[in-house]
């Protein structure tokens, strides 16, 4: 890993963009969450799981927790692996419960793209690990 080259300033600025819209979302859907709002129990309940503020304040925890990983730079790998299988979870929880696909179920997927891509313009050690280069002759 000593093949780590610098990155230029206007990428890392992109990357911690990019970053800070995934956290700030992340922090106000935990927070939610926390609080006993009708909506937020309604909600679980229209997409099949069982009435109670428990499992909202549970994934409200979780959720806060994957984003503090995620933005703290140490963590932020294990954050952002963290957050995959929390986004392909309520993936999969809008594919059941039938959500629109673009607006619903894929918005797991926008989330995912923008924490790995900010993470991967913000990070030289992600780069180093996963280079991204041009094939000869394109």
């Amino acid at each position: 890993m000593n093949d780590v080259s610098p990155i230029a300033p206007a990428a890392r600025w992109s990357g911690r963009a990019l970053s800070a819209l995934v956290v700030l979302f992340l922090l106000f859907d935990g927070a939610i969450k926390l609080l006993p709002l009708p909506v937020v129990t309604q909600t679980l309940q229209q997409l099949g799981y069982p009435p109670g503020e428990t499992l909202a304040r549970g994934l409200g925890v979780l959720t806060l927790a994957c984003a503090a990983l995620y933005a703290w730079p140490r963590t932020a790998v294990l954050g952002a692996i963290l957050l995959t299988g929390l986004f392909g979870g309520a993936m999969a929880t809008h594919l059941r419960a039938g959500s629109p696909l673009f607006t619903h179920f894929l918005f797991g997927a926008y989330l995912g793209l923008l924490a790995w891509g900010g993470l991967y313009l913000r990070s030289p050690r992600l780069r180093a690990l996963l280079p991204w280069r041009r094939l000869p002759g394109g």
